[in-house]
């Protein structure tokens, strides 16, 4: 092994400037025995770098290659495998973990102890070493990092690492003073042994000038104690007189403390004195309200607007007040233990309830008695945002009175209302009854833009002028609605003629006047009930507001304290679910109507019920009005969807005469009544999308059906009821464009050309049957291997023969043929539809093609025969012309 290492010191690692230290015969664990040297080395220069290379034999000669080096720093963890047995297994957690087996323990463990005493050297105990036995790991003399181990000669063994260890190099001072010495010396090189002594007699002669150096120096040592014994008695005398000025100064301090304390005593005492007064002067300040606001809130007049100012100015004041501790911010504890604080505090508890009280009972009294318009309620606002704040029983109180006023008033007028739009609806009339608005004052638009007290017009809204709407007083009534006034008074002709254009206009009227009056409501609402109506926060939701009762509603206004559950916005749609509980039962009840009298306007109703609703939703989604509107759109969807299936059932449902020809289909003609009404409702609606569905269900239904009739059709050909029908679908949706049906436009048209082509070629069929039976044998001759101009050769087909067939059909019974099929043809087809020309145009075209496929025949199979036909291509247009003409 030594042999060994002196050769990988001289061929690997001296060329790049490293000394081997350490050297284990290792082999992969596991694997086939293939044997490799691993090698601790460190650098010749500094920085030291320390590594573990890995040496392998060249499998080619004797010499060794170096194949992986490590640095030692990036050795995490040296594993023994076992501290106590003896195996030669151990690993390397560089990268990765590499296993190892040694060729011996001794060889593992001294290699190992190497790796030790270099991580405690250089890299201060960085690498974890785990199950190594402790003997291994000695301790090394601490030395400095800088002393690194040079030359190629020194021992590689682990004794001479430690004498490596002890050697301090020389540092730049001291090799500047041995060069000084040496130069002093003229023999210090060549005779070491003279110098040595030289140096020898020196150092005696220094320690001898030492030594009486020291004893030279006892006089001074003694003339230095005694003057320090002198000292200390000085500084005892010092301490004694300071003891004697401390003593008088701790009676001293005794009195300043006393008149310190008798000091603070007596500003305590003045500091109280002025925070009690402050405290006296706030509790009078702030705890005291005018006379003439006590004066207003127990006598004022709350009937004229300055009465009103007055009152909303004493209950801010009254507000601002505290009642208690609870509602007060400026009150502390423990003011409320004051006799006098308790006596103002019920002083104002009791001018609040009685106010409270007296103004619910002045607002109950206005609500019942005096019909008051929006404008003049909304006086009252503050005073009621007061009451909200200060008694939300008393406020509960009057939204309920309100609520149940109102609801019954609305209800009659409303009802009234819709009664007369039925019976214009109708057309029937009725003593007394004019179809009048609903009552509005001025516009919701308008009304909107006015202030809460600064409005010199009536606000829009019932309880502006409810109460002058009157059924059977129709002198008093106000119309708004010209134009359904008159429609109304239409002759019985004319209705036949508007009838789904009055519904229309009715319909809408009633739309029109019902949303400004609602929008109205909900602002005053708003304003008057101080209710937020675009809050975001969520509540109790719309249809479990629907389907409260009055009871269960009541009762949710009577709990006496405010909404938790419920948002603001949530209370506005309470309120108007109450007021106006009758205007969605009632829209169904004329829905309903308007389906009765006539499905298709259903289509109207569904266009301006989605207008509404879109027009609602975007003003506020969750509002009243929206909800409502959105409802009664799913019954008008529900029966615009009805409509649709009626049409399709009555299309199972047809039955044909078997005694008449078929024509246009009743189902077909409806399906364009339909769409042209369809197309002139919808336009430029929201709702587009749903008739588009519906196009698409009819008119497979209508394709569907007309298939089934045409293959049950009797009397009229197949081809006649598949073809006319088509054409005038495809006429149809040619002329209203309709974009989702251009596939089936052009399916119609394809249906439409087939079925003509298959009726001309089975009514034409074979007009000259004996000429059409001879080229057909002629053909099947050509088609068995004969060639063209060797038929005539044949018995059965030579030209004698021809010439026979040909003479049969001269021009006089040909002409005859076509009048007879020219009879035929207008005997199945309708006059509704006018494909009469069309078809015999189509038919003429195909016995022309037959004709000259006969001609082609004669000129290919007969050639220089001289045969033709005993009419011409122009005698055939001149008989269809004729034909034509004469019918």
């Amino acid at each position: 092994m030594t042999a060994i290492k002196h050769a990988l010191q001289r061929d690997i690692f001296t060329p790049n400037d490293e000394r081997l230290l350490s050297i284990v015969n290792v082999c992969k664990a596991g694997k086939k025995k293939r044997n490799c040297f691993l090698c601790a080395t460190v650098t010749t220069e500094r920085p030291v770098q320390v590594n573990v290379v890995k040496v392998k034999k060249s499998d080619k000669g004797d010499f060794y290659k170096r194949q992986t080096a490590w640095a030692l720093r990036d050795l995490a963890v040296v594993d023994a495998k076992d501290a106590v047995k003896e195996s030669p297994e151990f690993d390397l957690h560089f990268d990765k973990v590499y296993k190892w087996v040694a060729s011996s323990t001794v060889e593992k463990n001294t290699f190992i102890s190497c790796i030790w005493k270099l991580n405690q050297r250089y890299l201060r105990k960085k690498i974890d070493f785990i199950n190594v036995s402790s003997q291994l790991l000695e301790e090394l003399p601490k030395v400095a990092e800088e002393s690194v181990p040079s030359g190629e000669n020194q021992s590689v063994a682990g004794g001479d690492e430690e004498a490596v260890d002890e050697y301090q190099e020389l540092n730049a001072r001291e090799e500047q003073d041995i060069e000084i010495m040496m130069e002093g010396c003229e023999y210090a090189i060549a005779n070491a042994e003279a110098f040595a002594e030289k140096l020898s007699r020196e150092l005696q002669v220094l320690d001898g000038a030492n030594i009486q150096s020291i004893m030279a120096s006892e006089k001074q040592v003694n003339i230095l104690m005694k003057l320090l014994d002198e000292a200390l008695k000085e500084v005892d005398q010092i301490e004694l007189k300071l003891s004697s000025y401390e003593e008088m100064l701790q009676s001293v301090k005794e009195q300043m403390d006393q008149i310190s304390e008798s000091n603070h005593l007596i500003h305590l005492s003045n500091t109280n004195n002025v925070k009690l007064l402050s405290e006296i002067e706030f509790l009078v300040n702030h705890m005291d309200l005018a006379k003439g606001h006590i004066k207003a809130l127990q006598e004022g007049d709350l009937t004229s607007s300055r009465g009103i100012e007055a009152c909303t100015n004493a209950a801010d004041a009254l507000l601002a007040l505290p009642t208690s501790l609870r509602f007060c911010s400026f009150l502390f504890v423990g003011h409320d233990m004051l006799h006098a604080v308790k006596q103002q505090q019920q002083r104002f508890s009791d001018l609040r309830e009685q106010f409270a009280r007296r103004l619910a009972s002045h607002l109950n009294s206005v609500f019942v008695h005096h019909h008051p318009f929006h404008r003049d309620l909304l006086r009252y606002a503050k005073l009621m945002e007061w009451l909200k704040n200060t008694d939300y029983g008393k406020y509960e109180g009057l939204t309920k009175n309100y609520m149940d006023y109102l609801s019954r008033l609305y209800e009659r007028e409303i009802k009234d209302f819709f009664e007369v739009a039925k019976i214009k609806m109708t057309g029937t009339t009725r003593e007394g009854k004019k179809f009048a608005t609903l009552p509005r004052k001025e516009s919701a638009v308008k009304q909107e833009t006015e202030s809460l007290h600064g409005s010199s017009g009536k606000l829009t809204g019932s309880t502006s002028s409810l109460n002058k709407l009157s059924v059977q007083s129709s002198g008093n009534r106000r119309s708004q609605s010209s134009s359904l006034l008159d429609m109304g008074n239409m002759s019985a002709s004319d209705l036949d003629v508007a009838d789904r254009t009055k519904f229309d206009k009715i319909f809408e009227q009633v739309l029109s006047e019902l949303e400004p009056l609602c929008l109205a409501e909900q602002d005053f609402i708003s304003k008057f009930f101080k209710l937020q109506q675009h809050q975001s926060t969520s509540g109790t939701t719309m249809n479990e507001v629907e389907e409260m009762d009055g009871v269960a509603l009541s009762r949710l206004h009577t709990s006496g304290v405010p909404q938790t559950v419920s948002s603001e916005k949530d209370m506005i749609r309470q309120m108007m679910t109450k007021i106006f509980r009758c205007i969605e039962p009632e829209l169904n009840n004329l829905i309903a109507l308007g389906d009765k009298i006539d499905s298709f306007n259903s289509l109207y109703m569904l266009v301006k019920m989605s207008h509404h609703v879109w027009t609602a939703q975007n003003v506020d989604p969750a509002s009243f009005l929206s909800t409502t509107l959105g409802n009664v759109l799913v019954t008008v969807k529900r029966n615009f969807d009805k409509c649709i299936s009626n049409q399709m059932k009555q299309m199972d449902e047809v039955k044909i005469s078997k005694k008449s020809k078929v024509g246009i289909l009743p189902f077909v003609a409806e399906f364009e009544e339909f769409a042209a009404l369809a197309e002139s409702i919808f336009k430029n609606a929201e709702r587009r999308g749903d008739l588009d569905k519906a196009y698409i269900k009819l008119i497979r239904a209508v394709f569907d059906s007309v298939e089934k009739v045409a293959n049950e059709s009797q009397k009229t050909p197949r081809d006649v009821v598949m073809m006319e029908n088509f054409h005038h679908i495809f006429a149809t949706l040619s002329r209203l464009k309709i974009s989702c049906l251009e596939a089936e436009k052009k399916e119609a048209k394809q249906k439409y050309t087939d079925h003509l082509q298959s009726y001309v070629i089975y009514s034409l069929g074979q007009p000259l049957e004996k000429l059409n039976h001879f080229f057909e044998g002629v053909e099947a001759r050509v088609a068995q291997g004969i060639r063209e101009e060797e038929v005539s050769y044949q018995l059965a087909f030579n030209k004698q023969e021809l010439r026979k067939v040909i003479k049969e059909y001269p021009g006089k019974e040909v002409k005859k043929g076509l009048d007879n099929l020219y009879k035929k043809v207008d005997k199945h087809l309708c006059e509704e539809e006018n494909l009469l020309q069309v078809v015999w145009h189509s038919m003429q075209d195909e016995f022309i093609r037959q004709y000259k496929h006969f001609e082609g025949l004669i000129a290919r199979c007969y050639p220089g025969s001289g045969i033709t036909m005993e009419f011409t291509i122009q005698d055939i247009l001149d008989y269809c012309s004729s034909i034509a003409q004469s019918h």
